[in-house]
């Protein structure tokens, strides 16, 4: 049995505003208190199996869950249960079948949750949906975690209804998108318990718990040649999004909010990576799939831009800041930080970007094609495209009338863009500061987009020319951090003279990454290509 649901953390603050507005529109009580079993070496989670014992009310309910085909959607089978005793011999002749004859070790008790839930159904006009508040812990060992979150699952109809009711409860409460199950939070959980119970020093405990709410760094995305560009762009945008919206809770707090702040720097650097892919990969499937909505375009640019000035900041006060007092600068008294409630756990957990995340992950379920052309618009097109097949042959391709293999499209549309990066590398000591800028934007896009369509592409023809475009992008990278603390100490200078020292390093630095990236440029433009 398939479930489709949508999973939205609750601040504790406006717990009680949710549960009131629930039993006002006559929610019905029920505690539930589960134990998940798995072996000692984690072989269920490790192969995204869920499975658990529940006592609901006074009966007791086995459930096996595995991924679906997208990230709403799981894959349940629920058998009642005589008493809190496993049968795995209900899952004969199922797919999970193969998974748990090859477990090497015991099924154990590994953590448990105990939650009061309120139920109570919605209508809309795509379809009905249960509304689930669950309130309570999730337990492993000597750890606890706060359960507070609100649940919509698809009855009936279609998975628009789930986000419509949503959309409705967001605009009245402000719920946080958190797409961590309780089986991923609860195994987590459980190995942070094993782990501080072997731990032999204070440092060695900070540093695991530092790593349970670790950033999230970028993932692969498998492709497959079959793949039509709306079916390859929806996997690309399911990593992205995951990339976004676990830094996003991070920074937002959602399991520390006013207990112990966890969101640091490297969470706003991942984050803003995960946009930055994302904004990539709809530019390398551009023309193939229908535009995104314009209020997810604009909700990117406004919200990557609110926590670029907090990643500057950050990278002048961890980066910048400690490199020149090594070298010698007079310590400056302190670097501003601007307005308290312009900061990155205020910017991750506002309605706004919560909204647009939210939507965001409703696009990403349902991308579509392009819109076919009226007639007329067709015949222009073909025109359009006949004149310029000898400027630009790749693009007339793509807009051929047959259909091209998914890995020739990906590999012609990036070969484009190295070509046009190494033209305008090949002459970077000459260029602008602005155009640096946009090169360097440029270079990230196509380094992104590259690991997109790897799995597509020749492996034994990859390696150097990511290194070496890898290479490029650190250069850049550090010239672009340099460049914002030099404008900073600029302003500095005129109350702080040690300025000056800054100045004058960050532009002798400047000078020789210049040199390093011009040669970076030169040897990218003669790395073996990867496209043909």
């Amino acid at each position: 049995m398939s479930e489709q649901e949508l999973k939205l953390h609750v601040p504790s603050a406006h717990a009680a505003a949710i549960a009131r507005e629930l039993l006002d529109h006559g929610a019905t009580r029920v505690r539930l208190r589960a134990i998940y079993f798995d072996t000692p070496e984690r072989e269920l989670a490790r192969a995204r199996v869920a499975l658990r014992l529940r006592l609901e009310g006074r009966r007791w309910m086995q459930t096996l869950k595995t991924p679906g085909a997208d990230a709403i959607t799981r894959v349940e089978l629920n058998h009642p249960r005589p008493g809190p005793t496993l049968d795995l011999s209900v899952y004969a002749g199922t797919p999970v079948e193969a998974v748990l004859s090859r477990l090497r070790g015991p099924l154990a008790p590994r953590y448990e949750t105990d939650v009061k839930r309120l139920l109570r159904n919605v209508r809309s006009r795509q379809g009905t949906v249960e509304l689930a508040f669950d309130t309570g812990v999730l337990r492993a060992g000597a750890l606890e975690l706060p359960v507070c979150e609100l649940e919509f699952e698809l009855m009936s109809g279609q998975p628009a209804a789930i986000f419509t009711v949503a959309r409705g409860w967001r605009h009245r409460h402000p719920l946080l998108l958190d797409t961590r199950s309780k089986s991923e939070r609860g195994d987590a959980l459980a190995t942070l318990a094993q782990q501080l119970e072997a731990a032999d020093s204070d440092p060695t405990r900070t540093k695991r718990i530092a790593g349970f709410w670790a950033p999230r760094g970028t993932a692969g995305v498998t492709l497959s040649p079959d793949m039509q560009a709306p079916a390859a762009m929806a996997a690309v945008a399911a990593e992205c999004i995951e990339q976004i919206a676990r830094n996003a809770a991070a920074l937002a707090e959602v399991d520390t909010l006013g207990i112990h702040p966890v969101g640091n720097s490297e969470h706003v650097h991942q984050l803003r990576v995960g946009m930055r892919r994302l904004r990539s990969a709809w530019r390398l499937f551009e023309g193939w799939i229908e535009p995104p909505p314009a209020a997810l375009l604009e909700g990117m640019r406004a919200h990557f831009a609110a926590l670029g000035a907090n990643r500057d900041q950050d990278v002048l006060e961890e980066t910048v800041a400690p490199m020149l007092l090594r070298a010698g600068m007079p310590v400056i008294p302190s670097l501003s930080r601007g307005d308290e409630h312009d900061n990155s756990q205020a910017i991750a957990a506002s309605r706004s970007f919560q909204g647009w995340l939210v939507d965001l992950l409703e696009w990403s379920l349902n991308v579509k094609p392009p819109a076919p052309m009226p007639t007329a618009a067709v015949m222009a097109e073909t025109a359009a495209t006949a004149a310029a097949a000898t400027t630009d042959k790749a693009e007339a391709e793509v807009k051929a009338a047959q259909p091209r293999r998914l890995a020739k499209l990906l590999a012609n549309r990036l070969h484009r863009w190295h070509g046009k990066v190494v033209e305008q590398g090949l002459r970077f000591s000459e260029l602008p500061l602005e155009a640096r800028h946009a090169l360097r934007k440029r270079g990230k896009r196509l380094r992104y987009s590259l690991a997109f369509a790897e799995s597509l592409l020749p492996a034994s023809r990859l390696h150097s020319y990511r290194k070496q475009l890898s290479l490029v992008q650190d250069i850049l990278g550090e010239i672009n951090d340099l460049a914002v603390a030099r404008d900073y100490y600029r302003v500095q200078c005129e109350t702080h003279p040690q300025a000056w020292f800054a100045l004058g390093w960050i532009e002798a630095r400047l000078d020789v990454l210049t040199v390093q990236a011009q040669q970076a440029f030169n040897d990218l433009a003669h790395t073996k290509p990867f496209w043909k």
